[in-house]
């Protein structure tokens, strides 16, 4: 393979200016949408030495013929043209999102002569207002049925208004007082209008002034001795007071900013967006974005930011708050926050949560994100269908004989060269085998390497064929079953300590792979070249989380390992039993934290003396 694009532009060719670049194959599809501050210093990136690039960078030019760019005058004029042409375009190695789930809005059609208060799943109907998303349907119906009794907007379907009108005979929501029935002209339909504004400005800012001036209304009729209309004021200011005990306060200040919370690895990132207005949270929404290039932090939350609000071609807009606060600082802060001005109608802060309620949200932000990502990645693993396709991909990929239907994983743990530990996890049929799991414990080691051989030995002796006694025990322990592949935490050192182990037990047949965690690259033992898996495909979701649960048993058990052995040294102390050593690590929760521990607060720990805290903060030390 050449190790230069054949299209490559001259370098003098490529302007200074700004401007934005697509990559397109030969048919003419766009591959990939970015922008510059300077188009000849950042496509020069591009144009090194192809095995100077990174693997996917490098897939991506090599499935180009061609690059285009477009100058442009400033830095934000470039921001705005790469948010168009990715929407239009779609391009496949920019990063894709799809949302977790699918979640319920409450809307209100506002561009009908008479607007309808309705429940959607569907973001992009023209012409409607939005409010949420809701977590749960039972929630989104419980506000609307709660705010018709105040504010009696149409809620039914446009063949039901129209039977109405034709009958000349309101509904039952009519009769009831959940519809000011414009349906057979008991309120105009600029009156309607009116109701549906007002439904919307409290849905819009959600506080307390609605509920104040009903309050205030409700006393000035109670003082005209106006009763029954006092009564009605009293019902819906309950009614509202009931909508705004369900939004949970956050901010005592009348906040109204959308947080964001972003967790990510090598091959993909999860979203959580809380939505926050006046003071209380609104609605949740999350996200899943599978990465084709590599992404830093501060280029998620740009292309994050672009995806919740750029405008959606006759679609009603997410609304733009008055602070958006992301984790990290997009790219090109300065320009993206004028974008969001200029949406908004006025100015927008984009800035990170230092500290305060606000930090503490976007804390529960990340967590959602991060459970989010741990949840995409397990149901990908645990769906039939995926499975299958992920073990065929496999097989492909390495060019086995068969699908491995047994898979084991080998991954080493240890605390600065201490207490090294070892784990082996195994899945079968793509799915977790945990009794089939083993630990190991490895006393002396020279490194990482030498820890990975002493492991994969002490396994493969049960795999020596032929068996020296086919009717031994061994035959029915789970530890002698055959895998179809193994694989070690770690690159081509680790992988080819593995494949000496496998050499030198005489088992013959057995694949050996490695998987790096930096770049998710393949290592076969003695290859100069990793093996690359397609990104965002089956087969490597299941490689990666196979990894992840070795390297999760491997850390749990050095961390057991940890606490023993601190438990083994408090107990040779004299006037510590079970009890007051048990009671002592669940009280500082891990054996570091007892260790960074001063007597004084040692001292605390029920059953502890000063005179004893002190020995203790003197054997933890030896």
């Amino acid at each position: 393979m050449a190790n230069e694009l054949p299209f490559r532009p001259k370098t003098g060719e490529i302007p200074t200016q700004p401007g934005v670049y697509r990559w397109l194959d030969a048919n003419g599809r766009v591959l990939y949408v970015g922008k510059a501050k300077n188009l000849r210093a950042r496509l020069s990136n591009y144009f090194g030495p192809l095995d100077s690039l990174h693997e996917r960078t490098r897939r991506m030019v090599t499935s180009a013929a061609d690059v285009q760019w477009t100058i442009v005058n400033t830095e934000y004029e470039a921001l705005q043209l790469e948010f168009t042409w990715i929407k239009e375009f779609d391009p496949p190695f920019n990063v894709r999102f799809k949302d977790d789930k699918s979640y319920p809005y409450l809307a209100v059609s506002i561009a009908e002569a008479v607007p309808r208060a309705f429940i959607t799943r569907n973001r992009e109907l023209k012409g409607v207002k939005y409010f949420g998303p809701y977590t749960q349907a039972w929630a989104v119906r419980e506000t609307l049925d709660t705010l018709l009794k105040v504010y009696p907007v149409r809620s039914c379907t446009k063949g039901v208004y129209q039977r109405a009108q034709s009958s000349k005979r309101a509904c039952l929501l009519g009769d009831i007082g959940k519809c000011a029935a414009p349906c057979v002209q008991r309120v105009t339909p600029a009156e309607h209008k009116q109701i549906a504004k007002q439904f919307i400005d409290f849905m819009a800012g959600g506080d307390l002034k609605h509920v104040e001036l009903l309050r205030a209304k409700m006393q000035e009729a109670s003082q005209d001795q106006q009763y029954e209309l006092a009564a009605q004021y009293r019902d819906d200011v309950e009614a509202l007071e009931t909508v705004l005990e369900k939004s949970a306060v956050v901010f005592s200040d009348q906040t109204d900013a959308d947080l964001f919370g972003i967790a990510d690895d090598e091959l993909a990132a999860a979203v959580s967006m809380f939505v926050v207005r006046g003071g209380r949270i609104r609605g949740v929404r999350g996200w899943v974005i599978d990465k084709e290039l590599e992404r830093d932090p501060a280029e998620l939350v740009e292309y994050v930011l672009q995806n919740v609000y750029a405008p959606i071609d006759g679609a009603e807009p997410q609304e733009v708050p008055r602070e958006v606060i992301v984790p990290v600082d997009p790219a090109d802060k300065t320009e993206v926050a004028k974008w969001l001005s200029e949406i908004r109608g006025s100015k927008v802060d984009l800035h990170i949560a230092q500290r305060g309620d606000k930090a503490a949200l976007a804390g529960t932000a990340l967590t959602n994100a991060k459970h989010a990502l741990m949840l995409y990645k397990t149901r990908r693993s645990a769906d039939f269908t995926a499975r299958a396709d992920a073990l065929a991909g496999i097989q492909r990929v390495l060019g086995l004989d068969s699908a491995p239907l047994r898979i084991e994983c080998f991954d080493v743990s240890h605390l600065s060269g201490t207490n090294v530990v070892a784990s082996m996890v195994v899945f079968e049929d793509g799915l977790p085998k945990k009794d089939h799991y083993r630990r190991f414990s490895i006393d002396q080691t020279q490194d990482d390497t030498d820890s990975i051989y002493q492991v994969l030995s002490r396994r493969l002796k049960y795999l020596r064929e032929p068996m020296e006694n086919e009717n031994d025990s061994a035959t029915s322990n789970r530890f002698a079953y055959r895998p179809s592949l193994l694989i070690v935490d770690g690159g081509l050192p680790q992988v080819n300590a593995a494949q000496r182990a496998v050499n030198e037990s005489g088992v013959a047949d057995l694949t050996v792979i490695g998987l790096a965690k930096r770049l998710e690259e393949v290592w076969r033992p003695g290859s100069d070249f990793p093996v690359i898996f397609p990104r965002a495909t089956d087969e490597l979701f299941l490689l990666q989380r196979i990894r992840d649960e070795a390297h999760r048993f491997a850390i749990t058990y050095q961390r057991q390992k940890r606490s023993s052995s601190i438990a083994s040294a408090l107990s040779e102390i004299s006037g510590l039993g079970e009890k007051r050593v048990s009671a002592l690590l669940k009280h500082f929760g891990s054996a570091k934290r007892l260790k960074l521990a001063s007597a004084a607060e040692i001292s605390e720990v029920a059953g502890i003396g000063p005179v004893l805290a002190e020995q203790i903060v003197q054997a933890l030390d030896s």
